[in-house]
C-alpha cells in the first residue's frame, strides 16, 4: 500500500473509531459472552458484524483511544506458566486486525474497559495482513502507526490465571466484512485443560422428577442434546425427557445441567449414566473431549421429609456471619429477614441481626447466612438454634417441608495481635535484633521476616545483620484461626567505613606535596593517619604532606593508612600506596628496542603525569602515521596491525598543556627503532 494511502487509512481509523458506537448483540462480541477456546484447535470466524466502538485502555500508547471495533472476544485459563503465541490470519489479506490481551483473574470481564492494569499485551499497528504474538516479536505493546510490526513478542501467562483476548477489526473503507482464523502455538504455556471431562455430582429434586448435574469443567452447550438422549437412569424406573444447560441462553458453555424425567423416581439409590445421544456424542469440553460413554455417577432420591439443619461452615476469625449448609435447597422466601428464625447462645451474649439465602437461584439456596449484630472476637463455645420466626415457620425446603427446630454447636477463637517487642544491639561487625512476642491468645505460629536478610518461625530469639541501612521487620502470627501482621522499620546507622582521597594523585612528583582528605562513613570520633615515612597525624584532614625525593628511578612507595574510630569504640582501616616519582620531566626517548627483553621495548612520552590534553603521533620515513594516542601510558610496540615495522628513524610529534603552569607545548623529534 502506498505510504500516503496508509497514512490516510490511519487518520480515517481514528475518525471512524471516535464516531462509531453501535451495541454488539451476538454471542462472543462482548467480554461477558466470550468464546471459550482450546489451545490445540483453530477457531474460524467467517463473518465480522459491524458494531462496537467502546474505548479500551492501552498503557504505553500515549493514552490513544483504541476501540473494540467489530469485535470478538475469546477466553481461556492457563494450566502451565509459559509464553503464549498465536496468529490471526485474515481471510482477506487486505484487512486490518488488531488485538489486546487482558488478565481478568478475580475481575469482572467488563473491567477491561476501565482498568488498564489488566492489559498484558497488544498490537494496534494499523498494518494489514497476519497479526499475533510470536518469537519474532520485539515488544509486548505495539501502537498504531506504519512503523509498528504486526507481530508482538509473546507474553508470559501464569498458571491458574484467567485471560480474555479482544480481536478488533478495522479496514478503512469496509468495516465489518470477511473474518479470520485464530490459532495458538509457538509458545511454552498450556491453555488446554488437561483434566478429562466428567460428571462431578448429581442430586434429585424432592419430587424425584428432576436431576441436577454438576460437571467438573465448562463444556460446549451445542453438544448437549435437548431431548436428554445424552443421559439415562439406572435402574430404569423413569426415562429422561429433556436436558437444559444452565447458562446456555447467554453463553457458549455450561457446567451444570437440569434433567427432567417423564415420571417421579421412587425413593432409593440410582445412577445417572452418560451416553452417546442422538447427536452422536456425550457432552464435549471446549477441546471436543467427551465424557466417557456409560460413565456414571450415583445420586439418591430421598423420601419426602423435612430437610434437617445439619451443618455449619467452618467458623472463621471474628465471625459476624454464620453459614448454614443444607442437604437440599431451601426456599429463600421462608427465611425471616430479621433473623428471628435463629438464636445464638454461649460464652457471651450474641444477637442475631438478620438472615438471607446465599446466591438464591429460582428462589432456592442450599446455604443460609445468619448475620450477627457484631463480630465475636474472643474464644468461646456457642450454639445456633433454629426456632419459629416472625413469619410463623422455621424454614421450608424446596418441597415446602418445614425444618424442625434444631441446635448446632460451634466455637470461636480469640483474635490476635502481632505487636511485638524488640531491641537492637549495635556492634562493630554485626548488629543484633532481639525480638519477642508476648500476646498469647493461643498463638502457635510465628513467621518473622527480617527485611531481605532472612526469616524465622521462632517465638522469641535474635537475628544478626551484617549490613546497614533501613530494615523492615515483620511478624505474621496465628492461633490456627485468627491471624494478624505487624511491622516496624529500624535504622541500622552504625556503619563504619574508613576511606580517604589523595590529591593531586596517588603518584606524586618530587616537587609536589600530597593532600589527604578523609571521606570515611560513620559517626567518627578519632582519626589516626600513618604516612609510611614514620610520620603521622590525628587530624581529620591533615595539612599538606611533603615526601623526600625518590632515590631510585622506579620511584619509592609509601603505604598510607587511615584508622578511624566511631562512637561505639569500633575501628576500621583503609590503606593506599603513595608513589613518589623519580622525576616528572616529560621527554621522548631517542631510541627503543622492541625485542621483548623488558628493557626499552616501547616508545611513549616518559613521565607525562602533568600533561593535559596530550596527543602523541609517530610517522615513518615516508610520512605515514604509524601510531597515535591521547593516553600517554599507551605505548607503541614498533608494530602496525601486529606486523613489526622496519628498523630505522621515525619522527614523533608531541603536544600538551602543562598542568601546573598552563603553558602549551608542541614538540617534534626523531627516534630510532633498533632491531
Amino acid at each position: 500500500m502506498p505510504r500516503k494511502l496508509l497514512l490516510l487509512s490511519l487518520v480515517l481509523f481514528l475518525i471512524f473509531a471516535k464516531g462509531s458506537s453501535q451495541s454488539c448483540t451476538a454471542l462472543g462480541q462482548n467480554p461477558g459472552t466470550a468464546f471459550p477456546v482450546c489451545g490445540t484447535s483453530t477457531f474460524q470466524q467467517d463473518i465480522v458484524p459491524n458494531c462496537g466502538g467502546r474505548n479500551v485502555p492501552t498503557p504505553g500508547c500515549n493514552n490513544a483511544a483504541y476501540q473494540d471495533l467489530n469485535p470478538f472476544w475469546y477466553k481461556f485459563t492457563c494450566f502451565q506458566t509459559g509464553t503464549l503465541g498465536f496468529v490471526i490470519v485474515p481471510i482477506d489479506q487486505g484487512d486490518d486486525y488488531d488485538w489486546q490481551l487482558f488478565d481478568i483473574t478475580g475481575h469482572s470481564p467488563d473491567e477491561v474497559y476501565t482498568d488498564p492494569r489488566l492489559v498484558v499485551a497488544c498490537n494496534w499497528s494499523g498494518n494489514f495482513g497476519n497479526t499475533g504474538a510470536s518469537s519474532g516479536g520485539t515488544s509486548l505493546v505495539n501502537c498504531a502507526g506504519p512503523a509498528y510490526p504486526t507481530f508482538s513478542s509473546m507474553p508470559t501467562v501464569i498458571k491458574g490465571h484467567d485471560y480474555i483476548l479482544l480481536i478488533s477489526h478495522f479496514t478503512t473503507f469496509k468495516p465489518g466484512d470477511a473474518g479470520y482464523s485464530l490459532s495458538f502455538g509457538d509458545g511454552t504455556s498450556v491453555i488446554t485443560d488437561p483434566e478429562p471431562p466428567a460428571m462431578l455430582s448429581a442430586r434429585s429434586s424432592c419430587a424425584g422428577e428432576t436431576i441436577y448435574v454438576k460437571l467438573n469443567k465448562e463444556m460446549k452447550c451445542n453438544t448437549l442434546a435437548s431431548n436428554g438422549s445424552d443421559f439415562s437412569i439406572s435402574p430404569p424406573l423413569a426415562n429422561v425427557k429433556s436436558a437444559t444447560g444452565i447458562g446456555c441462553s447467554s453463553g457458549f458453555d455450561l457446567d451444570s445441567v437440569v434433567i427432567d424425567l417423564d415420571k417421579p423416581l421412587p425413593p432409593g439409590n440410582y445412577s445417572l449414566v452418560a451416553k452417546n445421544g442422538g447427536d452422536g456424542n456425550t457432552l464435549l469440553d471446549n477441546c471436543s473431549n467427551g465424557i466417557p460413554d456409560l460413565d456414571s455417577i450415583p445420586f439418591v432420591v430421598y423420601a419426602i421429609q423435612p430437610t434437617p439443619m445439619d451443618s455449619l461452615s467452618a467458623v472463621l476469625c471474628a465471625p459476624d456471619v454464620l453459614q448454614l449448609v443444607f442437604r437440599n435447597p431451601m426456599d429463600c422466601n421462608s427465611i425471616a429477614k430479621d433473623g428471628s428464625d435463629f438464636v445464638v447462645k454461649g460464652t457471651q451474649p450474641v444477637a442475631v441481626a438478620g438472615a438471607y439465602g446465599v446466591n438464591c437461584t429460582n428462589g432456592l439456596s442450599s446455604i443460609i447466612a445468619v448475620k450477627l449484630s457484631k463480630p465475636i472476637q474472643t474464644a468461646g463455645a456457642f450454639t445456633l438454634s433454629l426456632q419459629t420466626g416472625s413469619d410463623g415457620t422455621t424454614l421450608l425446603d424446596e418441597c415446602a417441608q418445614e425444618t424442625p427446630p434444631a441446635t448446632l454447636s460451634f466455637t470461636t477463637a480469640d483474635t490476635v495481635s502481632a505487636n511485638f517487642n524488640y531491641r537492637v544491639g549495635l556492634g562493630c561487625v554485626f548488629d543484633t535484633l532481639f525480638y519477642s512476642y508476648s500476646d498469647k491468645n493461643q498463638v502457635n505460629q510465628w513467621n518473622w521476616t527480617f527485611d531481605l536478610n532472612g526469616t524465622s518461625t521462632t517465638e522469641n530469639s535474635y537475628f544478626l545483620f551484617n549490613d546497614y541501612g533501613s530494615k523492615h521487620i515483620q511478624l505474621a502470627c496465628s492461633n490456627g484461626v485468627c491471624t494478624d501482621t505487624a511491622a516496624v522499620d529500624i535504622a541500622l546507622d552504625n556503619e563504619l567505613l574508613a576511606r580517604f582521597k589523595v590529591a593531586p594523585s596517588p603518584e606524586l612528583c618530587p616537587e609536589d606535596g600530597a593532600i589527604f582528605t578523609d571521606s570515611s562513613i560513620g559517626k567518627i570520633l578519632s582519626w589516626h593517619w600513618i604516612f609510611g615515612d614514620g610520620s603521622g597525624s590525628s587530624m581529620e584532614n591533615p595539612p599538606l604532606k611533603m615526601y623526600p625525593p625518590s632515590d631510585t628511578r622506579d620511584g619509592r612507595i609509601y603505604p598510607v593508612s587511615l584508622i578511624v574510630k566511631n562512637d561505639l569504640g569500633c575501628y576500621d582501616t583503609s590503606v593506599a600506596d603513595m608513589k613518589v616519582l623519580y622525576n616528572c620531566y616529560i621527554a621522548v626517548p631517542s631510541g627503543f628496542t622492541p625485542n621483548g627483553d623488558g628493557l626499552n621495548d616501547y616508545l611513549y612520552p616518559l613521565n607525562a603525569y602533568k600533561a593535559d590534553g596530550l596527543e602523541f603521533k609517530v610517522y615513518n620515513r615516508w610520512g605515514q602515521l604509524v601510531f597515535q594516542t591521547r593516553d600517554w601510558t599507551r605505548k607503541w610496540d614498533g608494530k602496525i596491525n601486529g606486523e613489526p615495522q622496519a628498523a630505522g628513524t621515525y619522527v614523533w610529534m608531541l603536544s600538551y598543556t602543562h598542568h601546573d603552569t598552563g603553558k602549551h607545548y608542541s614538540l617534534k623529534g626523531i627516534t630510532v627503532l633498533i632491531r
